[in-house]
């Protein structure tokens, strides 16, 4: 049975940890899904993780379809959760309610992540009234990056500490089903936690958030490039080996062997043709 918001208020409340990963391919999700993930975020992190991009602010609504699309039909049991790209509800409550649906009809999502807090509080109370399950995602905020200069952790003064703290009462009061805290200090991210009746999910939070999120690609060693503080590697698939060992093996001759080829029981014809 797929995993509901409901299912993730009970594991707050017994403190049976979430486990969220970013991932954006059929058989990425196939292989989530049935190792038991709860939810699979279809991450606006592809722009930079498959497509290349240096940010994630260039990726469409039309291309995160896509990937929504290939993650929802691999997944039997655990959540899909569509993150909104950059400016498909930035605009107004209207174009978020259009987008979200789209993610929901077409994608078939089981919900949407929009980034930011109180600001974007009356576009969370939208898209609930729609029934539509919304996880907040406050902190680093990747889409703000030209404005908040960087990728830097987030709450570090008193002030924006607090601010963190109000804006995740504003976006839990608006009806978001969760929150996400990225690059936010362990112990604020613990009160924040403690406040909150919703699930909290950290990416760079520290340990005593409710559940955790890290790129697929991250986890197993499968992205060669830049690695934050807060990503462990649980695996290394690193495959420049596998494609140094294909390229020999094919210049020497050794591959395809006999063992990987089709042959004919009477072949012998085949060499009077011309």
């Amino acid at each position: 049975m797929r995993k509901s918001i409901v299912d993730f208020k009970k594991q707050k409340e017994t403190q049976d940890k979430i486990t969220m990963v970013a991932a954006y391919d059929y058989p990425s999700a196939k292989a989530l899904d049935e190792a038991g993930v709860d939810i699979i975020l279809v991450g606006d992190s592809v722009a930079m993780v498959l497509l290349g991009h240096e940010d994630t602010l260039s990726v469409s609504v039309e291309e995160m379809l896509i990937f929504n699309k290939a993650v929802s039909r691999a997944s039997q049991n655990a959540f899909v959760l569509a993150d909104m790209p950059f400016m498909s509800y930035q605009s107004s409550t209207y174009d978020a309610l259009q987008n979200a649906a789209k993610f929901i009809k077409i994608g078939r999502a089981n919900g949407v992540k929009l980034e930011g807090g109180r600001e974007f509080s009356e576009c969370i109370k939208a898209l609930s009234r729609a029934s539509i399950p919304v996880v907040a995602h406050i902190g680093l905020t990747p889409q703000a990056i030209n404005a908040m200069g960087g990728y830097k952790v987030q709450g570090k003064s008193k002030e924006a500490a607090q601010k963190l703290i109000d804006d995740a009462k504003a976006v839990e009061d608006a009806g978001a089903s969760m929150v996400l805290m990225e690059c936010v200090p362990s112990k604020l991210a613990k009160k924040i936690t403690e406040i909150l009746q919703v699930p909290t999910i950290g990416i760079g939070a520290g340990k005593h958030c409710d559940g955790q999120v890290l790129v697929y690609h991250d986890f197993l060693g499968l992205h060669q490039g830049f690695k934050p503080k807060f990503v462990r590697k649980f695996a290394d698939l690193n495959p420049n080996e596998g494609i140094k060992a294909y390229i020999n093996a094919v210049k020497s001759g050794e591959f395809p062997s006999d063992a990987h080829s089709f042959s004919l029981e009477n072949d012998e014809w085949i060499e009077q043709l011309y």
